[in-house]
């Protein structure tokens, strides 16, 4: 009989931050192939109780060790032995140890690794399929990002993790049966990067719960005051959404309240910066930290925005706004991968002017921005069902009907 080792870098539930969605609904489809024991690391005590009491009675066992590498430890593990700083960063004796035992029972069939950091978990030989699912080609966010910081600290620190995790990557994507990334923008920069064939390289594109994010749903007021409203979501320790909103709301906001002198921007998402919270004291702008629920935000919003600089993959934050039969604006790095069309679906533009008109455009025509908004969630009713988008695992698990 099949039994499935999940391995992940955060316990998946719950499903509140884009890497952690994508990986609760793996699980979830995973689940309904084969008994699924994971093995994944938290972030904090608190995350690792609440993904214990709801994934233990949905597991054929669950193991959860809280990370607890610091930054500076890992960075000088790393150095010292030629690694990369991410696999440091998600290393635990503890879960090594457990997944080790697990795998000596001899009933684990089948293995599916959940982002690149996970694969130093990997048995060095094991006879049935592996899949690796890097979900971005995480090496080409830090050569960004040394590109961006030539003249910083820490450039050296992202151009080595840029060529160290490269390698990681290349190396482990020859060494399993298959590789899965968010969209097919990914999958071809990494066959480009790697080398590797579409044989072994693939896209499996992230879904969104249309039944979840319904429109029609009833929510309760959220925000103050009566000018139109922009929103933003998203994880706010999390470097390109700090530079997104902080673009967002020092240079474009200004633009949009010369023509909407009551025009607010909210910015909706755990765990805030510094940089991100004194954001706050800026005309028309609201930092709402952590909040039970973006739904009520997306609802209240007349214009969703992501004015990202750098993404990879797909962003989540879009797919549930236009579920949210939401009018978007994104950046052209923001909407790359999301098969969707620029004026239908949403709204693409890019630099502070060309985003504020587009803004604009929405806040002057709410009915036209309805129309979008429409046109955007029958796009993702069509198009990003979870059960569609994550059927192809069976197949490469050999596990399908």
């Amino acid at each position: 009989m099949a039994e499935i080792l999940f391995l992940v870098h955060r316990a998946p539930w719950p499903p509140d931050r884009g890497d952690r969605i994508r990986s609760w609904h793996m699980f979830e489809a995973l689940a309904k192939l084969a008994p699924v024991h994971v093995a994944a690391l938290a972030d904090n005590a608190a995350d690792a109780r609440a993904a214990r009491e709801k994934m233990a009675p949905l597991c054929k066992s669950l193991c959860i060790e809280v990370r607890d590498v610091s930054r500076p430890v890992a960075l000088a593990g790393a150095v010292l032995h030629g690694e990369p700083i991410s696999n440091r960063l998600f290393r635990s004796a503890a879960l090594a140890e457990q997944v080790g035992a697990l795998l000596a029972l001899g009933t684990i069939t089948h293995i599916v690794a959940f982002s690149g950091q996970m694969a130093q978990y990997l048995p060095s030989r094991f006879d049935g399929p592996v899949i690796m699912d890097f979900v971005d080609v995480d090496s080409a966010k830090f050569a960004t990002y040394a590109e961006q910081d030539k003249s910083q600290p820490m450039h050296w620190v992202h151009a080595r993790e840029a060529v160290k995790l490269a390698a990681h990557e290349a190396k482990v994507a020859r060494e399993v049966d298959a590789s899965l990334f968010v969209s097919e923008a990914e999958a071809a920069l990494f066959r480009k990067r790697s080398g590797l064939g579409g044989d072994i390289i693939f896209a499996v594109e992230n879904g969104i719960d249309t039944d979840r994010f319904d429109p029609d749903a009833t929510f309760a007021p959220v925000g103050e005051g009566d000018g139109p409203l922009a929103v933003f979501t998203g994880q706010m320790d999390y470097r390109p959404n700090i530079d997104a909103v902080h673009w967002f709301a020092a240079d474009i906001l200004p633009l949009i309240r010369k023509r909407h002198p009551a025009a607010r921007f909210a910015i909706v998402g755990r765990a805030p910066a510094e940089e991100v919270r004194v954001l706050g004291e800026l005309p028309g702008v609201v930092v709402t930290g952590e909040v039970p629920d973006v739904r009520p935000w997306l609802a209240a919003a007349d214009a969703v925005v992501a004015p990202l600089l750098l993404a990879r993959g797909v962003q989540n934050k879009l797919l549930e706004a236009m579920a949210m039969a939401r009018p978007v604006v994104a950046s052209s790095a923001a909407a790359t991968g999301i098969d969707a069309s620029d004026g239908e679906h949403l709204l693409v533009a890019e630099g502070a002017e060309a985003m504020a008109r587009a803004v604009c455009r929405l806040f002057d025509d709410p009915a036209a921005a309805a129309t979008m908004g429409a046109a955007a969630r029958a796009r993702m009713i069509a198009r990003y069902g979870w059960d569609a988008r994550l059927a192809p695992l069976g197949q490469l698990l050999g596990l399908a009907d």
